[in-house]
C-alpha cells in the first residue's frame, strides 16, 4: 500500500513539473500564452539592450529599457500550435491593441505598440509544429543616470582634457528632443557656463554604429541642436556661446562590438572652443 501511495505521489508531481510555470515567472500583461503551453524559462531585467530588432530585411536597430525575455514549451500530452499560428496570434492581438507588424521573416514576427508614453518593441519566434516558441518584449526607456556631474567637475574635465562626455542628456528612441530626466544635468551647464563667463563650448552629438551613417550623422546634429536650444530657452545661455554639431559614429570611447560599449559611445560631449 505504501508503495502504491508513493508510485502516485511521484506521478502526481510528474505530472505537476510538466505543466507548471518556472519559479517567478510570469506572462507579460499585454500576452496571454498559446493554450497547453507553459513558462519553461524566464528572464527579466528594468534595464538592458536589445540588439537584434529588424525594421527590415538586413536592418536591424538596437532597443533599450524594461526586457522581458520569455520562453513557452509544450505541457505534456498537449497539442503543439503550429509556428505560423503562433505568430499570426501575436500579430493579431498586437494589431488589436493598436500596434503594428514592423517586419516578418518566416519564423519571426517584430510588433510595435505605441501607448500611454511607452513604445513596446516585441519579437516573437516559432517554427514549424511548435513545442516551444519564444517571446522577447522591450518597454523602451533610457537608463536611469544616477550620476550627475556637477559643473565644477565639468570644468576640471575641460581644463585637464579640453572636453567632458555627459551620459544625463536622455532622448527617446530615434528622436532628438531633449526628455525631461535631462534637466540635472543641463542646470549643471548652465551653471557651468555663469560661473566661467568666458567659456565657449561645442556641444557635440555622438551616437554608435547601429543603424545607417548618414541618418547617424544627421540624428547627432539634431540632438547636438536640440541640447543648444533647451540652453537657451529654459535656462536663458547666451547663444553665442554654444556652437552644436553632430560626429555620429565618428568618435567612439570604446568599441561597438558591446552593448556596452555601444551605451558608452552614445553621447554628449562639452568641447572647449
Amino acid at each position: 500500500m505504501k508503495t502504491l501511495t508513493l508510485i502516485f505521489a511521484l506521478f502526481i508531481f510528474c505530472s505537476l513539473s510538466f505543466s507548471q510555470d518556472v519559479a517567478g515567472s510570469k506572462d507579460h500583461p499585454l500576452f496571454n500564452r498559446m493554450p497547453g503551453y507553459r513558462i519553461t524559462g524566464y528572464n527579466e531585467h528594468d534595464f538592458n539592450v536589445y540588439n537584434d530588432f529588424y525594421i527590415e530585411k538586413g536592418k536591424n536597430i538596437s532597443v533599450e529599457g524594461h526586457t522581458y525575455n520569455i520562453n513557452y514549451g509544450l505541457n505534456k500530452g498537449a497539442k503543439p500550435a503550429s509556428g505560423p499560428q503562433v505568430l499570426r496570434n501575436y500579430m493579431n492581438a498586437i494589431i488589436k491593441a493598436g500596434g503594428t507588424v514592423v517586419y516578418e521573416d518566416g519564423s519571426n514576427v517584430y510588433l510595435k505598440l505605441v501607448k500611454d508614453n511607452i513604445i513596446t518593441w516585441v519579437r516573437v519566434n516559432a517554427s514549424g509544429d511548435a513545442y516551444s516558441y519564444f517571446v522577447w518584449i522591450i518597454e523602451e526607456a533610457e537608463m536611469q543616470q544616477d550620476i550627475v556631474v556637477d559643473a565644477k567637475s565639468m570644468m576640471s574635465d575641460i581644463n585637464a582634457q579640453g572636453r567632458i562626455a555627459l551620459y544625463g542628456i536622455y532622448f527617446d528612441f530615434d528622436k532628438s528632443d531633449v526628455k525631461p530626466e535631462s534637466d540635472p544635468t543641463l542646470k549643471e551647464i548652465s551653471k557651468l557656463l555663469s560661473e566661467n563667463p568666458t567659456l565657449k563650448l561645442y556641444v557635440v552629438g555622438h551616437t554608435d554604429n547601429v543603424g545607417d551613417y548618414n541618418y547617424n550623422m544627421k540624428l547627432s546634429q539634431s540632438r547636438a541642436e536640440a541640447v543648444v536650444k533647451v540652453l537657451v530657452s529654459k535656462y536663458g545661455v547666451d547663444n553665442k556661446r554654444l556652437t552644436p554639431a553632430g560626429v555620429g559614429p565618428l568618435a567612439p570611447v570604446t568599441t561597438n562590438n558591446t552593448e556596452e560599449g555601444k551605451a558608452k559611445n552614445r553621447r554628449v560631449e562639452l568641447i572647449k572652443k
